[in-house]
């Protein structure tokens, strides 16, 4: 992902993104300690996006 200044919490995160996509749910965000790069993946194909394109909306949640 890319380097970004982090300002939000990932929960607050979560909640941004289940309100614009308002078919996410909870499960779509839970990930084992090691699986997190499996649930970005798994979101990205959820949402159509690619990778890339995930992790621009992540920093764009950054500005709000």
């Amino acid at each position: 992902m890319a380097k970004t200044n982090i300002t939000r919490s990932w929960r607050e995160q979560k909640v941004m993104l289940k309100r614009r996509f308002t078919f996410l749910s909870d499960k779509d965000f839970e990930f084992e300690n090691d699986q997190k790069e499996m649930m970005l993946d798994n979101l990205a194909i959820k949402l159509k996006k690619t990778r890339a394109e995930l992790e621009l909306l992540f920093i764009e949640l950054q500005t709000y």
